[in-house]
């Protein structure tokens, strides 16, 4: 794929340097300007062909919701901002993402990802069952570090609140990530969601018994909104 190309609009200097730091950790993305405000970055979009705009909403003169509404063809945007209250006018927009500051590096890379994925050339369909992954892996922010952990070392994963539990084969994870924000990157023809509060990887089942599923020694509850789904993926 070709080089994402990215504008940062943000009033504050911090947060600007903040997601250029994370950009020159993504290969794809490539920051051609850093803006102060909309009326800067007006400038910068009819200079140059923009593919993302990372956009703050709370800004001088106009804010990020009023400026996305007067670009006729506007690129992708990632909403980054503090205000939550705005979520619901951000999708309306079409907005691909929309990060609440202070954002991790881990939900940086999933909000990046979906535009990848949305800006990747077409190609020639398949018949396949299900799309797979190119990478066999995901990164994982948890305890100041960021591991590297292949989906297949991924038992299961249970919510905690804001956070989730992620359990490998060798030790637990608690990303500051929630369990539906991880399930948008897990890749579907392995992994399923069988309860509100858990996804399991079913290559690692061991059996079923009534409404609970067992991977190796560990119990997981079944319930009955995901159940019929369950046994459907498993061919019961």
């Amino acid at each position: 794929m070709n080089t994402i190309k990215c504008l940062i609009v943000d009033d504050e200097p911090i947060a600007r340097q903040i997601i250029e730091g994370y950009a020159k950790q993504y290969p794809l993305l490539e920051v051609v300007a850093s803006c102060e405000d909309a009326m800067e970055a007006r400038i910068q979009l009819q200079k140059q062909p923009i593919d993302l705009i990372f956009l703050d909403i709370n800004m001088p003169v106009i804010d990020g919701i009023g400026f996305l509404k007067t670009l006729k063809k506007a690129p992708q945007v990632i909403f980054t901002t503090a205000y939550k209250e705005y979520a619901v006018d951000a999708f309306e927009l079409s907005a691909s993402d929309y990060l609440l500051k202070p954002f991790s590096f881990e939900r940086f890379l999933m909000a990046v990802d979906k535009v990848a994925e949305k800006l990747a050339p077409a190609t020639t369909p398949t018949p396949v069952v299900e799309t797979i992954p190119v990478d066999d892996f995901m990164f994982i922010k948890s305890d100041n570090k960021i591991f590297k952990v292949a989906f297949d070392d991924i038992l299961y994963l249970e919510a905690f609140g804001n956070y989730t539990k992620v359990f490998l084969s060798d030790k637990q994870l608690m990303p500051t990530a929630t369990l539906t924000s991880l399930e948008e990157v897990l890749p579907k023809n392995r992994f399923i969601r069988v309860h509100r509060s858990f996804i399991i990887n079913k290559n690692h089942i061991s059996h079923i018994e009534g409404n609970r599923v067992f991977i190796r020694n560990q119990e997981v509850p079944i319930s009955a909104n995901f159940r019929e789904g369950f046994l459907r993926v498993c061919g019961l």
